[in-house]
C-alpha cells in the first residue's frame, strides 16, 4: 500500500511561517505516481476542507480562497514529495493538516473532492498563536 508521511507541523506566532512535507511511499497501481496530491485541513468541529491541490501532469494548482497568497504548494516528482509553504499565518488556521493522493484523473479539476483522495497521511499539528 501507499503510505503517506508528513513532517514540519509545529507552533507559530501569528503572521510567522511553516513549511509542511509529505513523502510518498510505494505506489498505488504498480509503479504509476498519483495524478493529483494535496493538503486538507480539519479543526475540531469542523468540516475536512481543501487547502491547496496540484496536478503531476500540468502543475496546475488549487487553493482555498482563505489561503490564496500566502500558502504555496509543490510537488517534487522525482522525490515523490509534497510541499506546503505557509506564510502570513494567521490563528484561523490552526488544524490538523493531512496530505493525501490522488490516481483519479477527475482530481485535475478543482475544487477537490474528498471522496477522488484515497491514501491519507496521519496528519500534523499546525498551531498559531495570536
Amino acid at each position: 500500500q501507499v503510505q503517506l508521511v508528513e513532517s514540519g507541523g509545529g507552533s507559530v506566532q501569528a503572521g510567522g511561517s511553516l513549511t509542511l512535507s509529505c513523502q510518498t511511499f510505494g505506489y498505488y497501481y504498480s509503479s504509476q505516481s498519483s495524478q493529483c496530491m494535496g493538503w486538507f485541513r480539519q479543526a475540531p468541529g469542523k468540516e475536512r476542507e481543501g487547502v491547496a491541490t496540484t496536478y503531476r501532469g500540468s502543475g496546475s494548482t488549487y487553493y482555498a480562497d482563505s489561503v490564496k497568497g500566502r500558502f504555496t504548494i509543490s510537488r517534487d516528482n522525482a522525490k515523490d514529495t509534497l510541499y506546503l509553504q505557509m506564510n502570513s499565518l494567521k490563528p484561523e488556521d490552526t488544524a490538523t493538516y493531512y496530505c493525501a493522493a490522488s490516481w483519479v484523473t477527475s482530481c485535475r479539476v478543482g475544487p477537490p473532492r474528498l471522496i477522488d483522495y484515497n491514501r491519507w497521511g496521519q496528519g500534523t499539528q499546525v498551531t498559531v498563536s495570536s
